[in-house]
Protein backbone atom coordinates (compact mmCIF):
# COMPACT_ATOMS: atom_id res chain seq x y z
CA UNK A 1 0.00 0.00 0.00
CA UNK A 2 1.55 3.55 -1.07
CA UNK A 3 0.13 6.86 -0.26
CA UNK A 4 0.03 8.78 -3.87
CA UNK A 5 2.15 11.63 -3.40
CA UNK A 6 0.54 15.43 -3.49
CA UNK A 7 2.77 15.95 -6.95
CA UNK A 8 1.06 13.24 -8.66
CA UNK A 9 -2.45 13.36 -7.39
CA UNK A 10 -2.29 16.91 -8.68
CA UNK A 11 -1.29 15.71 -11.90
CA UNK A 12 -4.58 13.23 -11.68
CA UNK A 13 -6.99 15.63 -11.19
CA UNK A 14 -5.22 18.36 -13.82
CA UNK A 15 -5.82 14.89 -16.08
CA UNK A 16 -9.26 15.01 -15.10
CA UNK A 17 -10.10 18.61 -15.51
CA UNK A 18 -8.56 18.48 -19.10
CA UNK A 19 -10.67 15.60 -20.04
CA UNK A 20 -13.61 15.69 -18.14
CA UNK A 21 -14.41 19.36 -17.45
CA UNK A 22 -18.05 18.36 -17.19
CA UNK A 23 -17.33 16.96 -13.91
CA UNK A 24 -14.45 17.94 -12.18
CA UNK A 25 -15.34 19.76 -9.16
CA UNK A 26 -13.99 22.71 -7.18
CA UNK A 27 -13.84 20.80 -3.79
CA UNK A 28 -11.74 17.97 -5.78
CA UNK A 29 -8.79 19.71 -4.73
CA UNK A 30 -9.72 19.76 -0.96
CA UNK A 31 -9.75 15.47 -0.91
CA UNK A 32 -6.47 14.05 0.96
CA UNK A 33 -4.76 12.25 -1.33
CA UNK A 34 -5.54 8.24 -2.33
CA UNK A 35 -3.89 5.31 -1.35
CA UNK A 36 -2.57 3.07 -4.47
CA UNK A 37 -2.67 -0.61 -3.61
CA UNK A 38 -2.54 -3.76 -5.87
CA UNK A 39 -3.48 -1.50 -9.05
CA UNK A 40 -6.55 0.07 -7.17
CA UNK A 41 -7.00 3.80 -6.26
CA UNK A 42 -8.69 4.29 -3.21
CA UNK A 43 -10.10 7.97 -2.81
CA UNK A 44 -11.86 8.80 0.46
CA UNK A 45 -14.10 11.77 1.49
CA UNK A 46 -15.95 11.87 5.19
CA UNK A 47 -18.65 13.90 3.08
CA UNK A 48 -21.70 11.96 1.94
CA UNK A 49 -22.79 13.85 -1.06
CA UNK A 50 -19.30 13.98 -2.08
CA UNK A 51 -19.42 10.08 -1.81
CA UNK A 52 -22.33 10.16 -3.79
CA UNK A 53 -21.29 12.13 -6.17
CA UNK A 54 -18.07 10.02 -7.05
CA UNK A 55 -19.68 6.52 -6.87
CA UNK A 56 -22.54 7.49 -9.21
CA UNK A 57 -20.74 9.83 -12.29
CA UNK A 58 -16.84 9.57 -11.71
CA UNK A 59 -15.70 5.99 -11.29
CA UNK A 60 -13.86 5.78 -15.19
CA UNK A 61 -12.80 9.64 -14.98
CA UNK A 62 -10.91 9.13 -12.02
CA UNK A 63 -9.45 5.58 -13.51
CA UNK A 64 -8.60 7.11 -16.91
CA UNK A 65 -6.83 9.97 -15.15
CA UNK A 66 -5.00 7.74 -12.54
CA UNK A 67 -3.68 5.72 -15.33
CA UNK A 68 -2.67 8.50 -17.37
CA UNK A 69 -0.76 9.56 -13.94
CA UNK A 70 0.66 6.51 -13.03
CA UNK A 71 1.35 4.99 -16.47
CA UNK A 72 -0.46 1.92 -15.96
CA UNK A 73 -3.57 0.05 -15.82
CA UNK A 74 -5.13 1.29 -12.41
CA UNK A 75 -8.88 0.62 -11.29
CA UNK A 76 -10.59 2.92 -8.66
CA UNK A 77 -12.85 2.60 -5.46
CA UNK A 78 -14.54 5.55 -3.55
CA UNK A 79 -14.82 5.15 0.27
CA UNK A 80 -16.99 7.44 2.58
CA UNK A 81 -14.41 7.86 5.71
CA UNK A 82 -16.13 7.04 9.05
CA UNK A 83 -16.30 9.92 11.57
CA UNK A 84 -13.39 8.55 13.46
CA UNK A 85 -10.98 8.62 11.03
CA UNK A 86 -12.15 12.33 10.21
CA UNK A 87 -9.10 15.03 11.05
CA UNK A 88 -10.81 17.00 13.51
CA UNK A 89 -12.19 13.77 15.38
CA UNK A 90 -16.38 15.09 15.28
CA UNK A 91 -18.91 12.83 14.45
CA UNK A 92 -20.26 12.98 11.10
CA UNK A 93 -21.83 16.06 9.59
CA UNK A 94 -25.76 16.59 9.54
CA UNK A 95 -27.72 15.42 6.51
CA UNK A 96 -26.54 18.32 3.60
CA UNK A 97 -28.98 20.34 2.00
CA UNK A 98 -26.81 20.54 -1.01
CA UNK A 99 -27.74 17.96 -4.19
CA UNK A 100 -25.60 16.39 -6.38
CA UNK A 101 -24.35 19.24 -9.11
CA UNK A 102 -26.39 19.13 -12.77
CA UNK A 103 -24.41 18.06 -15.86
CA UNK A 104 -24.56 21.54 -17.65
CA UNK A 105 -25.39 19.52 -21.18
CA UNK A 106 -28.02 18.10 -20.11
CA UNK A 107 -30.27 20.13 -21.49
CA UNK A 108 -33.31 20.14 -23.41
CA UNK A 109 -31.57 22.21 -26.33
CA UNK A 110 -28.92 19.24 -25.89
CA UNK A 111 -31.54 16.50 -26.01
CA UNK A 112 -32.34 14.88 -29.06
CA UNK A 113 -35.69 13.87 -29.96
CA UNK A 114 -37.60 10.97 -32.39
CA UNK A 115 -40.30 8.62 -32.10
CA UNK A 116 -38.54 6.50 -29.59
CA UNK A 117 -38.85 9.34 -27.03
CA UNK A 118 -40.96 12.33 -27.84
CA UNK A 119 -43.40 11.74 -25.41
CA UNK A 120 -41.12 11.23 -22.60
CA UNK A 121 -39.36 14.58 -23.93
CA UNK A 122 -42.52 16.88 -24.05
CA UNK A 123 -44.29 15.08 -20.62
CA UNK A 124 -40.47 16.46 -19.23
CA UNK A 125 -40.49 19.64 -20.67
CA UNK A 126 -44.19 20.38 -19.20
CA UNK A 127 -43.75 19.59 -15.55
CA UNK A 128 -40.56 21.89 -16.22
CA UNK A 129 -42.45 24.73 -17.01
CA UNK A 130 -45.74 23.45 -15.30
CA UNK A 131 -44.37 22.29 -11.46
CA UNK A 132 -46.81 19.97 -9.83
CA UNK A 133 -49.91 20.97 -12.58
CA UNK A 134 -48.90 18.96 -15.60
CA UNK A 135 -48.16 15.24 -14.62
CA UNK A 136 -47.37 14.44 -11.38
CA UNK A 137 -45.38 12.45 -10.78
CA UNK A 138 -44.14 11.66 -14.31
CA UNK A 139 -42.26 8.32 -14.23
CA UNK A 140 -40.03 8.00 -16.83
CA UNK A 141 -38.85 4.34 -17.69
CA UNK A 142 -36.60 2.29 -20.50
CA UNK A 143 -33.29 0.43 -20.43
CA UNK A 144 -30.08 1.82 -20.02
CA UNK A 145 -28.52 4.52 -21.98
CA UNK A 146 -31.25 5.79 -23.56
CA UNK A 147 -31.59 9.31 -22.16
CA UNK A 148 -33.61 9.12 -18.63
CA UNK A 149 -31.02 10.80 -16.01
CA UNK A 150 -30.69 13.57 -19.24
CA UNK A 151 -34.27 14.39 -19.29
CA UNK A 152 -34.77 14.49 -15.56
CA UNK A 153 -31.74 16.77 -15.45
CA UNK A 154 -32.72 19.03 -18.21
CA UNK A 155 -35.78 19.26 -16.06
CA UNK A 156 -34.36 20.54 -12.64
CA UNK A 157 -32.38 22.98 -14.79
CA UNK A 158 -35.40 24.41 -16.82
CA UNK A 159 -37.48 24.55 -13.60
CA UNK A 160 -35.37 26.52 -11.67
CA UNK A 161 -33.97 28.66 -14.84
CA UNK A 162 -37.50 29.95 -15.21
CA UNK A 163 -37.53 30.79 -11.87
CA UNK A 164 -40.76 27.98 -11.17
CA UNK A 165 -39.06 26.38 -8.44
CA UNK A 166 -36.69 27.34 -5.84
CA UNK A 167 -35.99 24.14 -4.11
CA UNK A 168 -34.77 21.33 -6.19
CA UNK A 169 -33.75 17.66 -5.04
CA UNK A 170 -31.95 15.50 -7.52
CA UNK A 171 -30.16 12.30 -6.47
CA UNK A 172 -29.80 8.83 -6.82
CA UNK A 173 -32.50 6.18 -5.35
CA UNK A 174 -29.20 5.04 -3.69
CA UNK A 175 -28.41 8.38 -2.28
CA UNK A 176 -31.99 8.43 -1.20
CA UNK A 177 -31.62 5.16 0.70
CA UNK A 178 -28.19 5.17 2.28
CA UNK A 179 -29.28 8.98 3.56
CA UNK A 180 -32.63 6.99 4.95
CA UNK A 181 -30.10 4.48 6.52
CA UNK A 182 -27.45 7.44 7.89
CA UNK A 183 -30.49 8.83 9.19
CA UNK A 184 -32.09 6.59 11.27
CA UNK A 185 -28.02 5.18 12.55
CA UNK A 186 -27.67 8.73 13.81
CA UNK A 187 -31.10 9.09 15.28
CA UNK A 188 -31.59 12.19 12.74
CA UNK A 189 -34.50 11.66 11.19
CA UNK A 190 -36.15 14.77 11.39
CA UNK A 191 -33.58 16.44 9.54
CA UNK A 192 -34.01 13.25 6.62
CA UNK A 193 -37.47 14.32 6.37
CA UNK A 194 -37.15 17.79 6.39
CA UNK A 195 -34.46 17.79 3.77
CA UNK A 196 -36.76 15.12 1.52
CA UNK A 197 -40.19 17.28 2.25
CA UNK A 198 -39.85 20.44 2.29
CA UNK A 199 -38.64 21.39 -1.80
CA UNK A 200 -40.61 21.93 -4.49
CA UNK A 201 -39.36 19.28 -7.06
CA UNK A 202 -37.95 16.06 -6.16
CA UNK A 203 -36.50 13.90 -9.00
CA UNK A 204 -35.12 10.21 -8.12
CA UNK A 205 -33.18 8.42 -10.26
CA UNK A 206 -33.56 4.70 -10.61
CA UNK A 207 -36.58 4.23 -8.51
CA UNK A 208 -36.19 0.53 -8.80
CA UNK A 209 -33.76 0.42 -5.97
CA UNK A 210 -36.25 0.55 -3.57
CA UNK A 211 -36.99 -3.19 -4.18
CA UNK A 212 -36.63 -5.24 -1.05
CA UNK A 213 -36.14 -2.59 1.03
CA UNK A 214 -39.22 -2.36 3.17
CA UNK A 215 -38.04 0.60 5.28
CA UNK A 216 -36.72 2.71 2.83
CA UNK A 217 -40.25 1.90 0.59
CA UNK A 218 -42.21 2.90 3.98
CA UNK A 219 -40.21 6.25 4.58
CA UNK A 220 -40.64 7.27 0.51
CA UNK A 221 -44.14 6.37 0.99
CA UNK A 222 -44.68 8.72 3.20
CA UNK A 223 -42.48 11.80 1.58
CA UNK A 224 -44.66 10.98 -1.73
CA UNK A 225 -48.25 11.34 0.29
CA UNK A 226 -46.95 14.71 1.79
CA UNK A 227 -45.27 16.20 -1.42
CA UNK A 228 -48.24 14.83 -3.52
CA UNK A 229 -50.63 17.07 -1.00
CA UNK A 230 -49.02 19.87 -1.49
CA UNK A 231 -48.60 19.97 -5.23
CA UNK A 232 -45.22 19.42 -5.12
CA UNK A 233 -43.68 18.27 -8.22
CA UNK A 234 -42.40 14.28 -8.35
CA UNK A 235 -40.35 13.33 -11.31
CA UNK A 236 -39.21 9.32 -11.21
CA UNK A 237 -37.06 7.04 -13.14
CA UNK A 238 -36.82 3.30 -13.26
CA UNK A 239 -35.34 0.46 -16.04
CA UNK A 240 -39.37 -0.68 -16.24
CA UNK A 241 -42.53 0.59 -15.56
CA UNK A 242 -43.91 0.56 -11.75
CA UNK A 243 -45.70 -2.69 -12.24
CA UNK A 244 -42.54 -4.43 -12.88
CA UNK A 245 -40.71 -3.49 -10.71
CA UNK A 246 -40.36 -6.55 -7.72
CA UNK A 247 -41.56 -6.52 -4.23
CA UNK A 248 -42.91 -2.96 -4.19
CA UNK A 249 -45.60 -2.29 -2.34
CA UNK A 250 -49.03 -1.89 -4.22
CA UNK A 251 -49.82 1.69 -2.81
CA UNK A 252 -46.49 2.79 -4.71
CA UNK A 253 -47.48 0.89 -7.81
CA UNK A 254 -51.01 2.78 -7.71
CA UNK A 255 -49.28 6.41 -6.59
CA UNK A 256 -46.53 5.95 -9.25
CA UNK A 257 -49.30 5.99 -12.02
CA UNK A 258 -51.29 8.72 -10.74
CA UNK A 259 -49.33 10.84 -13.46
CA UNK A 260 -47.86 10.07 -16.59
CA UNK A 261 -45.92 6.98 -16.88
CA UNK A 262 -43.95 7.42 -20.59
CA UNK A 263 -41.87 4.84 -21.71
CA UNK A 264 -38.29 5.52 -23.38
CA UNK A 265 -37.35 3.01 -26.08
CA UNK A 266 -34.25 2.53 -28.20
CA UNK A 267 -33.88 5.44 -30.83
CA UNK A 268 -34.48 4.85 -34.45
CA UNK A 269 -31.73 4.76 -36.88
CA UNK A 270 -32.37 8.94 -38.10
CA UNK A 271 -32.61 9.69 -34.22
CA UNK A 272 -29.19 7.56 -34.46
CA UNK A 273 -27.45 9.75 -36.71
CA UNK A 274 -28.86 13.01 -35.25
CA UNK A 275 -27.69 12.01 -32.21
CA UNK A 276 -23.84 11.19 -33.09
CA UNK A 277 -24.09 14.43 -35.39
CA UNK A 278 -24.83 16.49 -31.66
CA UNK A 279 -22.20 14.58 -30.11
CA UNK A 280 -20.00 15.18 -32.60
CA UNK A 281 -20.65 18.82 -32.91
CA UNK A 282 -20.39 19.30 -29.01
CA UNK A 283 -16.70 17.48 -29.33
CA UNK A 284 -15.66 19.85 -32.41
CA UNK A 285 -15.52 16.93 -34.16
CA UNK A 286 -16.00 16.55 -37.83
CA UNK A 287 -17.35 13.36 -39.06
CA UNK A 288 -18.46 12.51 -42.52
CA UNK A 289 -21.92 11.38 -43.30
CA UNK A 290 -20.78 7.79 -44.30
CA UNK A 291 -19.11 7.62 -41.09
CA UNK A 292 -22.34 8.98 -39.05
CA UNK A 293 -24.14 6.50 -41.53
CA UNK A 294 -21.45 3.43 -40.67
CA UNK A 295 -21.93 3.86 -36.94
CA UNK A 296 -25.68 4.74 -36.49
CA UNK A 297 -26.03 1.33 -38.38
CA UNK A 298 -24.01 -0.50 -36.42
CA UNK A 299 -24.93 0.20 -32.90
CA UNK A 300 -28.64 0.63 -32.18
CA UNK A 301 -28.67 -0.54 -28.51
CA UNK A 302 -28.63 3.02 -26.60
CA UNK A 303 -26.88 6.43 -26.78
CA UNK A 304 -24.14 5.53 -24.41
CA UNK A 305 -22.84 2.86 -26.98
CA UNK A 306 -23.22 5.62 -30.04
CA UNK A 307 -21.33 8.00 -27.41
CA UNK A 308 -18.66 5.21 -26.25
CA UNK A 309 -18.51 4.53 -30.26
CA UNK A 310 -17.10 8.53 -30.66
CA UNK A 311 -14.67 8.02 -28.17
CA UNK A 312 -13.44 4.64 -29.48
CA UNK A 313 -12.49 6.73 -33.31
CA UNK A 314 -11.86 9.77 -31.83
CA UNK A 315 -9.40 8.38 -29.72
CA UNK A 316 -7.69 6.74 -32.94
CA UNK A 317 -8.14 9.25 -34.77
CA UNK A 318 -5.77 11.40 -31.80
CA UNK A 319 -3.30 8.53 -31.82
CA UNK A 320 -3.26 8.29 -36.04
CA UNK A 321 -3.02 12.30 -36.40
CA UNK A 322 -5.47 12.48 -38.87
CA UNK A 323 -9.29 12.79 -39.64
CA UNK A 324 -12.06 10.51 -38.95
CA UNK A 325 -12.41 8.09 -41.93
CA UNK A 326 -14.59 5.69 -42.49
CA UNK A 327 -11.98 3.27 -42.32
CA UNK A 328 -11.05 4.02 -38.71
CA UNK A 329 -14.73 3.72 -37.65
CA UNK A 330 -14.63 0.48 -39.01
CA UNK A 331 -11.43 -0.34 -37.05
CA UNK A 332 -12.80 1.42 -33.96
CA UNK A 333 -16.01 -1.10 -33.93
CA UNK A 334 -13.39 -3.73 -34.68
CA UNK A 335 -14.83 -4.63 -38.13
CA UNK A 336 -12.48 -5.60 -40.81
CA UNK A 337 -12.84 -3.61 -44.12
CA UNK A 338 -14.85 -6.09 -46.96
CA UNK A 339 -12.06 -6.03 -50.31
CA UNK A 340 -15.14 -5.49 -52.16
CA UNK A 341 -18.84 -4.44 -51.23
CA UNK A 342 -21.91 -4.42 -53.13
CA UNK A 343 -23.21 -0.84 -53.73
CA UNK A 344 -27.25 -0.63 -53.61
CA UNK A 345 -27.10 1.73 -57.06
CA UNK A 346 -25.18 -1.67 -58.23
CA UNK A 347 -27.52 -4.01 -57.69
CA UNK A 348 -30.44 -1.02 -58.69
CA UNK A 349 -28.27 -0.91 -62.40
CA UNK A 350 -28.60 -4.85 -62.86
CA UNK A 351 -32.50 -5.01 -61.93
CA UNK A 352 -33.16 -2.08 -64.21
CA UNK A 353 -30.85 -4.05 -67.30
CA UNK A 354 -33.08 -7.07 -66.77
CA UNK A 355 -36.47 -5.72 -66.03
CA UNK A 356 -36.21 -2.76 -68.60
CA UNK A 357 -37.27 -0.34 -66.38
CA UNK A 358 -35.54 3.49 -64.70
CA UNK A 359 -34.56 4.39 -62.17
CA UNK A 360 -37.05 7.10 -61.46
CA UNK A 361 -39.53 4.33 -62.16
CA UNK A 362 -37.63 2.59 -59.15
CA UNK A 363 -37.97 5.57 -56.28
CA UNK A 364 -41.49 6.58 -57.72
CA UNK A 365 -44.58 6.26 -55.78
CA UNK A 366 -45.95 3.94 -58.48
CA UNK A 367 -47.67 0.28 -57.98
CA UNK A 368 -48.27 -1.18 -61.20
CA UNK A 369 -46.49 -4.81 -61.07
CA UNK A 370 -44.47 -3.90 -63.83
CA UNK A 371 -42.69 -1.19 -61.48
CA UNK A 372 -43.45 -2.80 -57.84
CA UNK A 373 -41.98 -5.93 -58.84
CA UNK A 374 -38.10 -4.98 -60.02
CA UNK A 375 -38.89 -2.38 -56.87
CA UNK A 376 -39.10 -5.36 -54.54
CA UNK A 377 -36.51 -7.58 -55.95
CA UNK A 378 -34.22 -4.34 -55.46
CA UNK A 379 -34.88 -4.39 -51.90
CA UNK A 380 -34.64 -8.16 -51.49
CA UNK A 381 -31.45 -8.56 -53.07
CA UNK A 382 -30.21 -5.36 -51.04
CA UNK A 383 -30.95 -6.89 -47.91
CA UNK A 384 -29.36 -10.26 -48.90
CA UNK A 385 -26.25 -9.02 -50.28
CA UNK A 386 -25.39 -5.99 -48.51
CA UNK A 387 -25.09 -5.22 -44.79
CA UNK A 388 -27.38 -1.96 -44.79
CA UNK A 389 -30.11 -1.51 -42.84
CA UNK A 390 -33.82 -1.17 -43.73
CA UNK A 391 -34.06 2.03 -42.89
CA UNK A 392 -31.04 2.25 -44.92
CA UNK A 393 -32.53 0.48 -47.89
CA UNK A 394 -35.62 2.56 -48.30
CA UNK A 395 -33.49 5.71 -48.57
CA UNK A 396 -32.79 4.40 -51.72
CA UNK A 397 -35.76 3.93 -52.76
CA UNK A 398 -37.46 7.41 -52.60
CA UNK A 399 -37.03 7.51 -48.77
CA UNK A 400 -39.46 4.62 -48.14
CA UNK A 401 -39.65 3.54 -44.22
CA UNK A 402 -37.87 0.30 -42.79
CA UNK A 403 -41.99 -1.61 -43.04
CA UNK A 404 -42.12 -1.21 -47.00
CA UNK A 405 -38.79 -2.88 -47.05
CA UNK A 406 -39.43 -5.38 -44.51
CA UNK A 407 -42.50 -6.12 -46.07
CA UNK A 408 -41.24 -5.98 -49.58
CA UNK A 409 -38.11 -8.78 -48.66
CA UNK A 410 -40.77 -11.57 -47.15
CA UNK A 411 -42.74 -11.36 -50.51
CA UNK A 412 -39.67 -11.99 -52.50
CA UNK A 413 -38.57 -14.48 -50.11
CA UNK A 414 -41.88 -16.23 -50.07
CA UNK A 415 -42.43 -15.91 -53.92
CA UNK A 416 -39.25 -17.28 -54.74
CA UNK A 417 -40.20 -20.61 -52.91
CA UNK A 418 -42.99 -21.20 -55.91
CA UNK A 419 -41.96 -19.17 -58.48
CA UNK A 420 -39.10 -21.29 -60.37
CA UNK A 421 -38.64 -18.23 -63.15
CA UNK A 422 -38.54 -15.60 -60.50
CA UNK A 423 -35.83 -18.20 -57.97
CA UNK A 424 -33.78 -18.02 -61.45
CA UNK A 425 -33.76 -14.51 -62.04
CA UNK A 426 -32.82 -13.80 -58.38
CA UNK A 427 -29.87 -16.24 -58.67
CA UNK A 428 -29.13 -14.79 -62.11
CA UNK A 429 -28.06 -11.47 -60.75
CA UNK A 430 -26.99 -12.49 -57.36
CA UNK A 431 -24.40 -14.18 -59.40
CA UNK A 432 -23.92 -11.31 -61.96
CA UNK A 433 -23.51 -8.79 -58.50
CA UNK A 434 -21.01 -11.47 -56.65
CA UNK A 435 -19.09 -11.85 -59.99
CA UNK A 436 -18.99 -7.52 -59.55
CA UNK A 437 -17.34 -7.91 -56.11
CA UNK A 438 -14.42 -10.70 -57.16
CA UNK A 439 -13.37 -8.43 -59.92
Amino acid sequence: MSQITPALWSEILGHLRDQHDGLAQGWFSQLDPPVLERGELTVSTPDAQQYHYLLERCSRAFAEAGQLAVNRLVSVRFRLAEPAEQANGQTAAPISDETPPLNKLYTFEHFVTGPCNRMAHAAAVAVAEAPGQAYNPLFLHGNVGLGKTHLLQAACQRALEAGKVEHVLYLSCESFTNDFINAVQRGALDSFRYRYRHVDLLVIDDIQFLAERERSQEEFFHTFNTLYQMQKQIILSADGPPTAIPSLEERLVSRFGWGLVALMEKPCFETRMAILRQKAELRGLELDDEVVYFIASRIDSNIRELEGAINKVESLARLAGGAITLALARQGLGEQPPAREIAIPEIQEAVMRRYNVRLADLQSRKRSKSISLPRQVCMYLARQLTRHSLEEIGGFFGGRDHTTVLHATKTIGQQRQSDVKLHATLEEISGELRNLRLN
